[in-house]
């Protein structure tokens, strides 16, 4: 006589995209944070500061939608010292270093965060 087996097949892919979307938002805030300090620790190495205004004014914004992070300032003078003005400001792209200086270490950042 043969034996039935009652064979279940269930789907957890709904959950697992979940927890890999959480886990990609928690290493996109950790970059904001990191790259946020980054540029507020160059632009206090430019003699530019005064009041430190500027250095202390960096935030992040984590867009869900669009699984991005944003980093920048609401400091109106921070795009002349950003990219220079033809009036004799240099330029000296804070925020670009900022974002990009730890580039490597971010890839594996996402690396150890999608093994947890």
């Amino acid at each position: 006589m043969a034996q039935v087996v009652d064979v279940r097949i269930e789907s957890h892919t709904e959950e697992f995209t979940d927890e890999m979307k959480a886990k990609v938002l928690d290493w996109l805030d950790a970059i904001g944070e990191d790259a946020a300090s980054t540029t507020a620790n160059i632009v206090a190495t430019i003699p530019l500061v005064k009041t430190g205004r500027l250095m202390n004014s960096f935030e992040r914004a984590v867009v869900q939608d669009e699984q991005a992070v944003y980093i920048g300032t609401n400091v109106p003078y921070a795009k002349y010292h950003e990219f220079g003005t033809s009036r004799g400001i240099p330029a000296k792209h804070f925020l670009q270093a900022g974002a990009t200086l730890h580039q490597s270490e971010y890839k594996q950042m996402l690396e150890d965060k999608l093994k947890e």
